[in-house]
């Protein structure tokens, strides 16, 4: 996502031995990018188009390891030293201008019509700023696959790597080189090694098996507990520099043995064929790698699983593949660099860093959060807005500040030579100042604002630990009949036990703090019934429900709640949306409830692979367990299937329509007045 090569025009097998350190422009590269750029992109817009496009920003790593390393061969051997400051002057001005007008434009656009996320993307402001995005997203949780929040800046973690890589390398050459440049060799062997080494860590401390998607005491697994904080170990590996390095290292590597200008006196010099031939096979491998692996998905029994193949040599594997590629589109007596050094492919790839940039920003304003897939028309709006603000950036933007037109122009330099030309510029002064003002409003607002919830199930379980909404008062219930049971299979609701409830006569007192200290409905869940809790509990139904919970939890409630209320009402239980639920652990639950009159057993609606077999298990409970009913949320919630939330697949209760038909049916099923 970042270098290109400076122009060089076509060397012959003739070229002198000056020309040897230089390094030429190499289009090929530019529709590596390419190809790299649009995987990652489709990816990010729908896991399910293309399940390894991330791995785009593997061949990034690579290639930007083999063209900086290249860069600092080749100015050591022209001058005998790297000039640190005027690398590090060429990063920053290739680098921080668009990413900076990308965060700019961002900050007003939340300002002026997002506020509420303001708050809680201060840290992710701070930290593009300083390239730490990486860190930073480790330290907070907000791994690359964290759902729901709208986080606009996620990918500059990447960004984040390569300029830490940029900071670093360079010291690190100045050492290599001072061993002496016939060392390059032997050296190249040791980077291969560690990359080789890193790929081989990562792989052991990969976390398999199912992940649960918040840690606990009994939920360890894919976890490590640093400074008193849950660290999601895959998405550390996933994230981290150290853990990345491989890419960079392999591209560093290869620098140091494969050099353009180089390769035409060496024995290589006719081998362009045979190049290609090889870049075909790392084609054919970078598109089997992209097409099979995957970062995570749903876990066999809860949670998310991470795709073994993928941390156990899929990351090494992409290297080497890019390695392939780059061997035939840097020598110029094979094919494969004309071919994708295409005009299409090199318009993309010289505005691929653009790309990378606006595309992920632009999508999360379209839908609203991370997670949400988006269709094909969404994609193509996203596409309609990128490429003309990324094009307007590198011409106007990018390309001026990095061939230092810029600083020329600001200095006087470069004076108007008539009045039309005069008028322009103050024009262009005047649009510059309104723009820093419009920015300079915008940081302070973002600095300023308040840290809101961001997300539907945060936003719920901020709202169930306050203040608890008003409802009508509960009186007597009504006897029940199967009505008032909802199932989608027939079966059940003629098991015994299922059509009636013994009505109870002991009338509930009207307000909320007079239930709490006598008896009570009372009622267990997980996070869709934490949206509901604020509800529920104003409606007399004392709600203990949480998020990323389970059975071992729920019994725990279950429990505690015996020993503070006496219920002799009726209880609500819903359990089995993040995991596999046992018969026993529903059996554990109902044998503290054989004194309860009524138990209205909930079913469990998500696209995850365990929820068929415990809504089985749910659906047969009556025909042990008189006093149970079922309640089929899963078949109910098509009714609000458009007010369910989106990005999870309509797990959750996105809105107060979907809330007040979530109590409307629990007071159905408990038989209350409606």
């Amino acid at each position: 996502m970042s270098t290109r090569t400076a122009a060089g025009g076509n060397s012959s097998f003739s070229a002198p031995k000056r020309q040897l350190n230089r390094v030429p422009y190499l289009p090929g590269l530019d529709g590596m990018r390419a190809l790299a750029v649009v995987a990652v992109m489709i990816y990010h817009a729908n896991h399910t188009w293309l399940g390894g496009g991330f791995l785009g920003v593997e061949v990034f790593f690579v290639i930007s390891g083999y063209l900086i390393t290249l860069l600092l061969i080749g100015e050591h051997e022209r001058t005998g030293r790297v000039a640190l400051s005027k690398f590090w002057m060429r990063r920053a001005r290739r680098l921080l201008p668009a990413v900076l007008t990308m965060m700019s434009a961002l900050a007003v656009y939340m300002a002026l019509f997002k506020r509420q996320p303001q708050g809680r993307t201060r840290g992710d402001f701070l930290a593009g700023v300083f390239y730490s995005s990486n860190w930073y997203q480790i330290f907070v949780g907000q791994g690359y696959t964290a759902n729901e929040a709208f986080v606009p800046m996620r990918h500059l973690w990447s960004l984040a790597v390569e300029e830490q890589f940029y900071l670093i390398w360079p010291l690190v050459m100045i050492g290599i080189l001072r061993l002496g440049r016939q060392r390059l060799p032997r050296v190249a062997l040791w980077l291969f090694g560690i990359s080789a080494w890193i790929a081989f860590m990562v792989g052991l401390l990969f976390a398999g098996g199912d992940v649960a998607t918040t840690c606990a005491p009994d939920a360890m697994n894919g976890y490590w507990m640093l400074f008193g904080r849950c660290v999601s170990i895959n998405e550390s590996l996933y994230l981290g520099t150290f853990t990345r390095a491989g890419g960079l290292l392999l591209g560093a590597a290869f620098a140091m043995v494969w050099r353009p200008m180089a390769l035409l006196r060496g024995a290589v010099r006719d081998k362009g064929r045979q190049l290609d031939v090889l870049a075909l096979l790392g084609l054919a491998a970078l598109g089997l790698l992209v097409w099979k692996l995957t970062l995570s998905g749903d876990g066999h029994q809860t949670g998310i699983r991470f795709d073994p193949w993928l941390f156990r040599g899929g990351f090494f594997l992409t290297g080497i593949a890019t390695l392939m590629v780059i061997a035939a589109v840097t020598h110029q007596r094979a094919a494969m660099g004309r071919v994708l050094g295409n005009p299409v492919f090199n318009w993309v790839g010289t505005r691929s860093y653009g790309m990378y940039l606006y595309h992920w920003p632009i999508y999360q304003i379209i839908r609203g959060q991370a997670g949400v897939p988006m269709n094909l028309t969404q994609w193509l709006w996203a596409m309609a807005f990128t490429l003309p603000i990324t094009e307007a950036s590198y011409h106007f933007i990018e390309t001026p500040i990095r061939q230092g037109r810029l600083g020329e122009w600001m200095r006087g330099d470069r004076r108007p030579r008539t009045a039309a030309a005069y008028k322009r510029r103050q024009r262009i002064a005047g649009f510059g100042i309104a723009s820093a003002a419009l920015v300079g409003f915008a940081g302070v607002s973002i600095a300023m604002a308040n840290n809101q919830c961001v997300g539907q199930i945060e936003c719920d379980s901020q709202a169930a630990r306050g203040p608890v909404l008003t409802a009508p008062p509960v009186t007597d219930p009504a006897p029940i009949d199967s009505s008032a049971v909802i199932s989608s299979d027939p079966a059940v609701t003629a098991a015994p036990g299922q059509t009636t409830v013994p009505p109870t006569s002991t009338t509930i007192p009207a307000t909320t703090t007079t239930i709490l200290q006598n008896q009570a409905y009372v009622a267990f869940g997980e996070s869709v019934m934490l949206g509901a809790k604020p509800l529920l509990d104003g409606r007399g139904i004392i709600t203990f429900a949480e998020i990323s919970k389970g059975p071992t939890w729920e019994l725990e409630q279950l429990q505690l709640a015996k020993t503070k209320y006496h219920i002799t009402h009726g209880v609500v239980i819903q359990l089995g949306t993040n995991g596999t639920v046992t018969q026993q652990q529903y059996e554990d639950m109902l044998a503290q409830l054989t004194d309860v009159p009524l138990v209205v057993m909930m079913t469990v609606k998500a696209p995850k692979p365990w929820i068929d077999a415990n809504n089985a298990l749910i659906r047969a409970l009556p025909a042990t367990h008189p006093n149970v009913v079922v309640l089929d949320w899963e078949a109910r919630a098509a009714e609000v299937s458009g007010h369910l939330s989106s990005s999870d697949g309509g797990i959750h209760l996105s809105d107060d329509t979907a809330k007040q038909f979530y109590l409307l049916i629990i007071e159905q099923a408990l038989g209350l007045p409606t």
